[in-house]
């Protein structure tokens, strides 16, 4: 994959910045810390996620002040795991890979903003890239802070009765190697920088002493809700949170503000901008026959998107597309200047994908970062009227404890109660094609059209938070 260097990241963020300062925002954001304080700040995704994961926290993060081009999230090409760390597998990254990947993209921000270090952000997998770079590669000498949100540092399951090579395995060698004492104290972290964890009180999948979320129900994983926690870090505890909310939730934003300031944040609240321009990379899935589908972040050269303004009742297309693009070799679908209270239906199309309807809701921002991908139809699917899929990137449906309604009904079918650790729910729409399907999460409400799964074609309501 081509990577852009850091002069064209400059010119995509000068783009999104001359926008957000043409006109004054709606509500002017907080005042901006002195820029001693503020280190470029490089965001890493977890096992199979991508850089647009961490666009509500980036958001924050602007609507405090921090500069728009001092915070960057990176895309794995390849973003998950593999079976065994030390084979090669088709789809899959390894730790040595992420880690030569991180390195790459810390060197363009450094190159890019001129500073002498950076700090790290990751959740899951990518804490594993973050401890290793600063372990096993020069990163000791260009990082200040290091945040870790929802890492399972000592494994999601320690024992060799279960993929004995992985990453994610507590004996393993690579964590054990990260875990190895340092220090006449014994610490599990690097000297020369702060270091925080974030976890939840009980709530992390991977932190769960039955292996029931790893496919091993009534095996003991030897993991608990301690596993994320490191010895001479500073760790940190939220009630409720789960596995991606350790990251990405308002409450883990205000404490990763905290511990890179010293004082809290002016606002919890995302800032609106009065002008908003919208990019990002559509990407696909990779097949392999063993594996079916896997998740890349890789441009889908040739793909065609098309962009809608909806009615916010009905998902009904407002008139025309307001934006069309043919994806080349970078992958970029913008960029797109958009009505920051509209609605929004993305529609991606390409070959051996089904046609795939996004619904969004506003944009308040400005974001370089807005992923888009496809989705396949499987067979069984194609009986249907319509395909509804129901996403929340940024954490899990978590029965009881959230507000889920999808096309009427809660919680949806199969959101099990207890531990969230279902981030998709699905609908097969029985009854007719392009009625209404409404989905709502909480505070947020997606109101999108049932498209003909019997043409290829595919319903994602798509939820911000």
């Amino acid at each position: 994959m081509k990577h852009p260097s850091p002069r064209s990241m400059s010119r995509r963020r000068l783009l999104l910045a001359a926008a957000a300062i043409g006109a004054a925002p709606f509500v002017a954001c907080a005042t901006r810390p002195g820029a001693g304080e503020l280190p470029p700040i490089v965001f890493v995704p977890g096992n199979g996620d991508t850089a647009a994961i961490w666009m509500t926290t980036i958001w924050r993060f602007e609507s405090n002040g921090w500069p728009r081009d001092r915070l960057h999230a990176i895309d794995m090409p390849y973003p998950l795991a593999r079976d065994d760390d030390a084979k090669e597998q088709p789809g899959r990254s390894s730790a040595a890979e992420h880690m030569a990947y991180l390195a790459a993209e810390v060197k363009k921000v450094l190159a890019a903003t001129g500073a002498s270090k950076v700090a790290l952000v990751g959740n899951s997998r990518g804490g594993y890239a973050i401890r290793n770079f600063i372990a096993n590669g020069d990163g000791g000498s260009v990082v200040s802070h290091v945040i870790l949100g929802g890492v399972p540092n000592h494994g999601a399951w320690a024992h060799g009765g279960f993929l004995p090579g992985n990453e994610f395995n507590g004996i393993a060698p690579f964590l054990t190697g990260l875990n190895a004492p340092q220090g006449p104290e014994g610490n599990e972290v690097a000297s020369g920088m702060r270091w925080m964890t974030i976890r939840s009180d009980h709530n992390d999948k991977y932190a769960q002493p039955d292996g029931v979320w790893i496919g091993q129900r009534g095996t003991p994983t030897n993991i608990t809700s301690e596993g994320p926690a490191l010895k001479g870090a500073e760790n940190v505890v939220i009630a409720g949170l789960d596995h991606r909310e350790s990251a990405f939730s308002v409450k883990a934003f205000a404490e990763m503000y905290r511990f890179i300031t010293g004082r809290p944040p002016a606002t919890l609240a995302i800032v609106p901008e009065a002008s908003v321009v919208l990019d990002g990379v559509v990407s696909g899935l990779g097949l392999n026959n063993v594996e079916g589908n896997y998740p890349t972040n890789l441009p889908l050269v040739g793909a065609s998107l098309e962009v809608y303004a909806t009615n916010t009742a009905t998902g009904e297309r407002l008139g025309a597309a307001v934006h069309r693009k043919t994806i080349g070799s970078g992958g970029r679908w913008g960029p797109f200047v958009a009505d920051a209270a509209a609605h929004y239906e993305f529609v991606v199309a390409a070959p051996g994908y089904a046609t795939t309807h996004i619904y969004r809701s506003p944009f308040p921002r400005s974001s370089d970062i807005v992923s888009l991908h496809p989705e396949r139809l499987a067979g069984a699917d194609r009986d249907v009227k319509s395909l509804v899929i129901f996403n929340r990137t940024r954490g899990y449906f978590g029965v009881p404890r959230d507000r889920i309604v999808l096309d009427g009904v809660s919680p949806p079918a199969g959101i099990p109660a207890g531990v969230p650790g279902i981030s998709t729910a699905r609908l097969k729409v029985a009854d007719t094609v392009g009625r209404a399907v409404v989905g709502e999460f909480n505070d947020e409400r997606i109101v999108g059209r049932a498209w003909p799964a019997a043409e290829n074609q595919v319903v994602v309501l798509d939820l911000t938070g």
